[in-house]
């Protein structure tokens, strides 16, 4: 795991990406999404392969709540992602970032979902492309 400092210099890095859009007061609209997005991902990793099988089993018979409170406990969390993205993906289609990273936000709970809805993120998403 990287120590503070590596950290520290990488979440620089993506401020020096933003310099263009966006002011230093305004990194937060990015910066602060996408970590929340992040750490998501990496606690839902292991499970995602679970959660993605029971979904296809299930997303006829179930709906909405019945259906998160499913896939959550097949997570493990109180929330999960259904979609078939991650960040590894997100990352290999840079053309297409935009369209995947909204599609991959949509794919969670709706707890989750909610959460990116305050942000306003979709918006951000669409000032970034």
């Amino acid at each position: 795991m990287a120590d503070h400092h590596q950290l520290s210099n990488f979440i620089w890095q993506i401020a020096d990406l933003l310099r263009g859009s966006y002011r230093p007061p305004q990194y937060e609209r990015v910066m602060l999404p996408m970590t929340v997005l992040r750490r998501f991902d990496c606690v839902l990793a292991l499970t995602k392969p679970q959660v993605l099988k029971e979904y296809y089993k299930r997303k006829e018979t179930f709906k909405d709540d019945a259906l998160d409170a499913m896939l959550n406990k097949v997570a493990g969390q109180r929330f999960h992602n259904r979609s078939q993205l991650d960040f590894e993906q997100l990352k290999g289609d840079p053309d297409n970032i935009d369209q995947h990273l909204i599609s991959y936000i949509k794919g969670f709970s709706k707890n989750v979902y909610d959460i990116f809805e305050r942000f306003e993120f979709t918006a951000e998403i669409e000032k970034m492309r």
